[in-house]
């Protein structure tokens, strides 16, 4: 791989400050549960950068975090940013052999990871006392402020990166989007910050707007309404469709006036969860889609339009023989050249989908390789999937052509395969239905929750 020259590497540091240290030093801007307010985060960013300093970090250079979700993590992220260099994220659940390839590949100067870790397995927040280990002493691999590896549920991840401009202006698009939180408001924050919807629409959108974000004391329905109920001021809800489900099956002790509505990335939430939601809660289900490779590319916060979403400010979305195109004015991929991915100012993302010439709404109907022929005729895994998630007993399913269409069930109650058969039946077509179901305890799913689709992983879930 060729080596940037140091110009290119280079990182204005200035963004950070102006970006998200602009408010008042007093305003909380995390609570965990003990406040941390802007002041008390700068001091601790600063100190921070003395010790990447003294590892061996330079502007230009990368630093490589592999933290979990953790007030360390936020630290040393903005201090790597402030020292001018290209902050490497490592998901915390990476096997050794996945960082180690990591690493390797992309060579940072200093590598920041626990050395101890408190809190418990289901801590949303960890207590981590982080060190700081020197690893390569060159440039990073690329001009990006940040590196990202894609979750990758349909095949390997991908190295991803942006720009601080790119995140910058995601940030502002935040700003203009409607239905977004407010300064004075809270994010319950259940995504993690190592990707894309945890990182820019709550970490740094919140830094920057002067909305609190509280991430709950432990991942449970209860915690989270908990968190929600703990300050009078209004709450959104950010998470996946996982957490949908997650809160729809919980019952609330009382009334919930500060909860404000909840906000979903990632997959396309099924309808039936949407609904038991709904239902629950009487507040808005707000959708966002979006990548690693460009952020949020639109979005449906009032609930309005579902499954369809309008596009992100600044944003361009066109439908190309199906596919979806986004516009991405350089290509986001490191040491991938792909004219299939990215090419003269287009994202290609392999999602199927159309886009309303009048009303300019897009609707995402999947994967693009969802589409496969039975016997001549097209049947779309997603209507399929779609399908088996509004049964009654269903909590989860994944659809896959696997030598024909297969689907792996996750129960949500009593279930038998003889009765799947005879809903499917009712409901699809012959050709459509899946001539092999599974019902499997627990459904693989990526380190963002979302369910994996690679027919290897899901055929070791199967008795």
């Amino acid at each position: 791989m060729d080596r940037p020259t140091e110009d290119s590497t280079a990182q204005d540091p200035g963004w950070v400050d102006d970006l998200l240290f602009s408010g008042r030093s007093t305003d909380v801007c995390l609570r965990l549960p003990e406040p941390v307010d802007r002041a008390t985060l700068h001091r601790l960013v600063v100190g921070a950068q003395d010790r990447l300093t003294a590892a061996g970090l330079r502007p230009g250079g990368a630093a490589a975090l592999r933290l979990p979700p953790s007030l360390a993590y936020v630290v040393n992220l903005l201090a790597t940013w402030r020292t001018g260099a290209q902050a490497i994220l490592l998901d915390h659940r990476l096997t050794d052999h996945e960082v180690r390839q990591a690493l390797e590949r992309l060579t940072p100067q200093v590598v920041v990871a626990p050395v101890r870790t408190g809190g418990g397995a289901l801590r949303v927040f960890v207590d981590v006392t982080e060190g700081v280990t020197a690893y390569a002493d060159r440039p990073a691999t690329s001009g990006h402020a940040v590196i990202q590896l894609s979750s990758g549920s349909t095949g390997p991840s991908k190295v991803i990166g942006r720009t601080a401009a790119d995140l910058v202006a995601e940030v502002h698009r935040y700003t203009r989007i409607d239905g977004v939180a407010l300064p004075g408001e809270r994010i319950i924050l259940l995504p993690s910050m190592v990707h894309v919807l945890g990182l820019v629409g709550g970490l740094l959108y919140g830094l920057h707007a002067g909305v609190e974000l509280v991430p709950p004391e432990r991942l449970s329905g209860d915690a989270v309404l908990a968190a929600i109920a703990a300050q009078a001021t209004p709450a959104t809800v950010l998470g996946v469709p996982f957490h949908i489900g997650l809160l729809a099956s919980t019952r609330p002790a009382g009334p919930l006036p500060q909860f404000r509505r909840m906000t979903t990335g990632g997959e396309l939430v099924p309808a039936a969860t949407a609904q038991a939601f709904t239902d629950r809660f009487g507040v808005p289900l707000g959708n966002m889609y979006g990548m690693t490779e460009v952020g949020v590319i639109g979005t449906d916060l009032h609930g309005r339009h579902r499954p369809s979403i309008a596009p992100a400010p600044g944003i361009e979305v066109r439908e190309v023989d199906g596919e979806l195109h986004v516009s991405c004015p350089a290509t986001p991929y490191v040491g991938l050249s792909d004219p299939t991915r990215w090419a003269d100012g287009w994202l290609h993302t392999r999602d199927a989908g159309s886009v309303d010439p009048d009303a300019g709404l897009v609707t995402v109907k999947g994967r693009l390789d969802s589409q496969v022929s039975i016997g001549g005729l097209k049947v779309d895994l997603t209507e399929v999937e779609a399908t088996l998630t509004g049964l009654p007993g269903v909590g989860a399913a994944v659809v896959v052509h696997d030598g024909g269409i297969t689907a792996y069930v996750q129960p949500d109650g009593p279930l038998s395969e003889e009765v799947l058969e005879k809903l499917l039946a009712e409901r699809l077509a012959g050709y459509k239905r899946p001539r092999t179901l599974h019902l499997v305890e627990q459904l693989p799913r990526t380190t963002t929750g979302k369910l994996l689709r690679s027919a290897t992983a899901l055929r070791a879930t199967a008795p």
